[in-house]
């Protein structure tokens, strides 16, 4: 009886104690190291807000066993096209690569680079090609354990003097990031130029180009807001977009203990393509912003008017399908799959971060030419003109259409001073900041403007368009003519 309870007791010490002796054993092992490759700068937000995130995601929920040694601008060698072979043959273990630098290699992912299939938000085109990578991307990317996939934020026109119609883009030398931009360009009568973007600030100064169809977040690194003072984006649907594959070394991933497997697992598809999706969304509003206080102007086409430049563009498709068939692939059928996944997740909620600013979209409609923008320039009605700004803004995680430069905003003595601090801090705009004393006093903001309703709205044009962002009510004359600086157009 004394041997069999000494036997019970040994064997609850030891399995309390296992435990604690695996956790010693994984301290003292050395944390299992991936290199992460890109060919994006360790400023840029591919770096900072997605992939830097990301990886410090791995490392803390593996418990420290994981660790992820991140290489930006192409660190290890290689070309940016090289990335997605340096995976496969072990030189990296995982790279965030654009599958399409290497033409006719992935036919089936271009489905996302048609001229107006992607959406206008990233966070939507994103989530849709994850799931349609999952369903028919496999046979393409099979050397790869594919973590998850991404489109980058809309393309807008950047040029310099302002593009509102196909004919005004005509004999236009603009600069293309895809092959299908590139058709898509010949077929509206542009003439596409593609070339490294480094290239580009020297390419506009000598008149290479005249504009360039490219995303937001090129504008900064490039300096491109200091020559292209214009700028066009389009509703619902993108002219262009680039995809990119967050992909893994299969020998890498299968290397690794089941429960680290587990935390790759567990932070790859839709978890991987949300972060890429909402860190372009929120790029992209925060670059569009930060031109719109500069005073540059920002034209967003209308889907009645985006409908002219996509008919113009449908031979473009009608030829990617014509190419693909001879490789066995249905295109229609992947279009068809893709537009159905865009309309499934075209209702995601925007990112808190995106969502602060559009209060400015109150002035997308500055002064449009159309008449159901402003029915009524010189009367009182405030509401008309100020409620289709909220429903001519197609996308709500775009929030950049203010008509007036910041500077603007401290004009008005004291009846709004608040309201204007409030919509200037989502766009963190610094200059407008130093007019945040008077908001100590939010009672006499709300006074003021109801005092000021009968009469003085029409005398004074120049002081009410930064002030009708805020409540839209009490501001009589939200936009007069003067200063249009940006416009939701119709055409």
């Amino acid at each position: 009886m004394r041997i069999a309870r000494r036997t019970f007791l040994t064997s609850s010490i030891g399995t309390a104690v296992a435990p604690a002796i695996l956790r010693l054993a994984h301290a003292d092992t050395p944390p299992i190291t991936l290199k992460l490759h890109h060919s994006f700068s360790a400023v840029s937000g591919v770096h900072d807000k997605f992939l830097l995130p990301w990886a410090r995601k791995i490392e803390t929920e593996s418990g420290g066993r994981m660790h992820v040694d991140i290489f930006p601008s192409m660190q290890l060698g290689g070309a940016p096209a090289a990335l997605l072979d340096q995976v496969r043959d072990g030189s990296a273990d995982i790279a965030f690569a654009a599958p399409t630098l290497t033409p006719g290699r992935f036919a089936k992912i271009e489905t996302f680079e048609l001229p107006f299939l992607p959406s206008r938000r990233a966070l939507v085109s994103s989530k849709a090609l994850t799931d349609f990578a999952a369903a028919n991307l496999q046979d393409e990317f099979r050397d790869f354990y594919t973590i998850c996939f991404s489109c980058s934020d809309s393309a807008a026109i950047h040029a310099m003097r302002p593009v509102r119609t196909t004919e005004d883009i005509k004999d236009f030398k603009v600069h293309v990031q895809t092959r299908l931009a590139a058709e898509a360009m010949l077929a509206l009568g542009a003439r596409p130029v593609m070339m490294p973007s480094a290239q580009l600030p020297v390419a506009i100064t000598e008149h290479v180009v005249d504009g360039c169809l490219d995303p937001w977040h090129l504008v900064p690194p490039l300096r491109l807001n200091d020559l292209l003072r214009f700028h066009t984006e389009f509703s619902d649907r993108s002219p262009s977009a680039r995809t990119y594959v967050l992909a893994m070394n299969k020998a890498s991933f299968d290397r690794l203990p089941r429960e680290l497997k587990s935390v790759i697992d567990s932070n790859s598809g839709q978890v991987a393509a949300a972060m890429a999706g909402a860190m372009w969304d929120q790029q992209a509003a925060a670059v569009a912003n930060m031109v719109v206080e500069r005073g540059d102007l920002i034209v967003t086409l209308l889907p009645e008017a985006v409908a002219r430049w996509r008919k113009a563009t449908e031979p473009v498709i009608d030829t990617w399908r014509k190419e693909i068939k001879e490789q066995k692939i249905e295109g229609a059928k992947l279009i068809a799959a893709a537009n159905a996944l865009l309309t499934k997740y075209a209702n995601q909620p925007v990112p808190q971060s995106v969502q602060a600013s559009p209060p400015t979209q109150q002035q997308a409609v500055a002064q449009p030419p159309q008449p159901q923008a402003r029915p009524n320039a010189a009367p009182k009605p405030a509401s008309n003109p100020t409620s289709p700004p909220a429903s001519a803004g197609p996308s709500a995680g775009q929030p950049v259409r203010s008509a007036v430069r910041p500077a603007a905003a401290p004009q008005p003595a004291q009846p709004q001073p608040p309201a204007q601090a409030a919509t200037a801090a989502p766009v963190s705009s610094a200059p407008p900041s130093p007019t945040a004393p008077p908001a100590a006093a939010p009672p006499t903001a709300t006074a003021p403007p109801a005092a000021a309703a009968p009469g003085p709205s029409p005398p004074a044009p120049a002081a009410q368009p930064s002030l009708a962002v805020a409540p839209a009510p009490p501001a009589p004359s939200p936009m007069p003519k003067p200063i249009p600086k940006a416009l939701d157009i119709p055409l």
